[in-house]
This record gives structure tokens, C-alpha cells and sequence, in this order.
């Protein structure tokens, strides 16, 4: 059985890919050369929501993931919004989705019409349903990052 683990992470840094590397480090999902992919989850498939992700294998390891990524550089108005949805259907398959933003409800909102879309396409019933968001601050001096991750898996050696 696939375990998909949902795991969100934000920080601040002195360059933007800093600032995501910071956001990463705090999900516990900095150490793996991340493979974003579309968003079906496998009909084997168990989804969970961790405050970090656990030991999912080597340093340098390739790990599958659905991401979603918000960004903003310093001084910047708004607050950064990243989020995450799943609708996971009552004999199997599942769909991820996600979205960014400024505005929490927008962001939901975005990953709720996505997802009933996508789940009309493919006439699934639909078990469960939820949203996963995180949120950063700009910051006045550094780059700031929020992410939500669903990882696929354990990381897999990229050789």
C-alpha cells in the first residue's frame, strides 16, 4: 500500500530559492530531489497528514510529491497562500489539487472548484474531501515561502 503524506512548511531566507529551501526544511523535506508530478493518487493509496515527514529515505533520494508553492519578495503587500486538496473516491483512485494565492478563502475556493471539475470528469464518488493551506508573511528584508506537500511514497535512489 502507498502512503501519501501531507506536510506543510514556510520560511524566510536571503534569495527566494533560500526561502523555499527554508519552507522545505521546516516539512522535513529538504533532503530529497523533489519530482513533481500530476495529481492521481493510486487506488491503493492511504492519505494522512503529518507535522513533518518522517524518514522517507536517503539524503539525495528522488521523492515523489504534488506540491504547491507561494512565494513573496521582501516588502512585498500580500500574504503568501499555498494549498492543497484531495477527493478520494469510495473504491480506489484519488485526485490531489492545488493552488496559491493571497487570500485563504480564494485559495480553498480555487482547490474546491478544481477538484469538483476534475472529480466530474471522472464520475468517482467521492469518499473524502479536505484542504490543507499554509501561510506566510512577507517579510520587510528576506524572501519568504509557504508550502503544502503530498508525498508519494518513500524517496527512491536517483542512480
Amino acid at each position: 500500500m502507498t502512503t501519501v503524506r501531507v506536510v506543510t512548511g514556510r520560511g524566510t531566507a536571503p534569495t527566494a530559492m533560500a526561502a523555499y529551501d527554508t519552507a522545505l526544511a521546516a516539512a522535513d523535506a529538504h533532503d530529497y530531489n523533489l519530482v513533481t508530478v500530476s495529481s492521481v493518487v493510486p487506488a491503493d493509496a492511504a492519505l494522512t497528514v503529518v507535522d513533518a515527514l518522517p524518514d522517507l529515505g536517503s539524503a539525495g533520494d528522488r521523492l515523489t510529491v504534488v506540491q504547491s508553492r507561494a512565494s513573496r519578495e521582501p516588502g512585498a503587500d500580500a500574504t503568501g497562500v499555498a494549498g492543497l486538496g484531495w477527493a478520494l473516491s469510495a473504491d480506489g483512485p484519488g485526485l490531489l489539487y492545488e493552488a496559491s494565492g493571497a487570500d485563504a478563502e480564494t485559495v480553498r475556493a480555487a482547490i474546491r472548484d478544481g477538484l469538483d471539475h476534475a472529480v466530474g470528469l471522472r464520475d468517482w464518488a467521492v469518499a473524502d474531501s479536505d484542504v490543507v493551506l499554509e501561510t506566510v508573511e512577507p517579510d520587510a528584508t528576506d524572501h519568504a515561502c509557504a508550502v503544502v506537500l503530498a508525498a508519494l511514497g518513500r524517496g527512491e535512489p536517483v542512480a
